[in-house]
């Protein structure tokens, strides 16, 4: 009996021993404030939206911005993130002027149109891809003896939209080959498959279009691949330098207002580059399937195989990449003005290079 009352005692001292240890541990913990990790349990995710444009007629344009929402990068980032499919890149940067977005995913080009108009512009604030990924095309039945861009003479050449990108690429082959705009018609025929249904029907005679839009009439055999500007050197042929892809844009009041939130961002983003410096293409299929235009697994796969190669390793604006894209817009907009340090204002590199700090990238 002695024996059990003196283990309980020695029990009950070194309870109360622990207890009053724990108890101090607090007590500092308290006074010191919460830690790192207590004030990022206890903080929301922050809201943000981004206004994608032509996903649907472009699957893979915006790749590491799926990836990183599929693999949960916003959140980890402490972001709540929305994307917001639009059809094209206008009805995306409609969404943004509105205030129904925070940033749009669209082509680089059109921070460079924003600098020359009134209003405060558009800035970059990282990269996706680094080429755009078009491609201009005739079609076999329309014209079977193809041999240079200079039997393009009178023919009608199917564009997405007056002023596009591909229309300014397509003026630039032209002017390549000694062919001035006003020697062929341009028809606006719309993406995806209206494009398709332009070049089917005959109302065209060639398409200046994604690469997406493309794949299926040139595995048909219904189109020939003239000019090519899907891969990273074919890119630069044509337009005479790095001409940037995709990138994700925002008003400089934003990116003021809410450079947090901008670089929380840019971290997720970055971090799906990296992954998909090593990803194998199974591993991108699993988290982006082959649907739309890019439904067949070959044509998926091989769009795969071509758009890897131009993706940004990391996310930074090539220092040459503005000057083309001024001069691939000059070709459509011979007046379009804008000084060098407004085109510097197109883009920003404080976020990237913050990221690529934080992921060793």
């Amino acid at each position: 009996m002695l024996h059990c009352n003196i283990v309980e005692a020695v029990l009950s001292v070194s309870w109360l021993t622990e207890r009053r240890r724990a108890l101090g541990a607090l007590g500092t913990l308290a006074l010191a404030g919460p830690g790192p990790w207590v004030r990022a349990a206890a903080l929301p995710p922050q809201a943000i939206t981004v206004a994608v444009g032509g996903g649907a007629v472009h699957p893979l344009r915006h790749l590491p911005l799926d990836i990183a929402q599929q693999l949960d990068y916003f959140r980890q980032e402490g972001l709540d993130a929305t994307l917001q499919d639009h059809a094209s890149d206008t009805l995306a940067l409609h969404a943004l002027a509105r205030g129904q977005a925070d940033v749009a995913a669209v082509g680089y080009e059109h921070a460079v149109q924003a600098a020359a108009a009134p209003g405060g512009g558009l800035r970059a604030l990282v990269l996706q891809t680094r080429a755009p990924q078009l491609a201009l095309a005739v079609s076999v039945r329309a014209l079977p003896r193809y041999r240079d861009p200079g039997d393009l003479r009178r023919s009608r050449i199917g564009i997405s939209a007056w002023g596009a990108l591909d229309h300014a690429m397509a003026c630039t082959v032209l002017a390549q080959a000694g062919l001035a705009p006003e020697e062929v018609q341009f028809i606006a025929v719309g993406d995806g498959p209206r494009a398709q249904a332009a070049l089917r029907a005959a109302r065209v005679h060639a398409l200046c279009q994604p690469d997406a839009v493309l794949a299926r009439l040139e595995r048909q055999g219904e189109v020939r691949i003239v000019a090519d500007a899907r891969g990273l050197d074919a890119s630069q042929a044509v337009f005479g330098g790095p001409m940037p892809g995709s990138c994700l844009v925002a008003s400089p009041a934003f990116v003021q207002a809410r450079a947090g939130r901008a670089q929380a961002l840019v971290n997720a983003v970055v971090h799906a580059l990296k992954w998909l410096r090593t990803a194998e293409p199974a591993d991108v299929v699993r988290l982006v399937p082959p649907a739309g235009l890019l439904a067949e697994r070959s044509l998926y796969f091989a769009a795969l195989a071509r758009v890897r190669e131009v993706i940004s390793p990391d996310g930074m604006m090539p220092e040459a990449g503005p000057a083309t894209a001024l001069r691939a817009l000059a070709v459509l907009q011979p007046a379009l003005a804008v000084r060098k340090g407004e085109l510097a204002r197109t883009y920003t590199q404080d976020f990237v290079r913050q990221a690529r700090q934080k992921y060793g990238v």
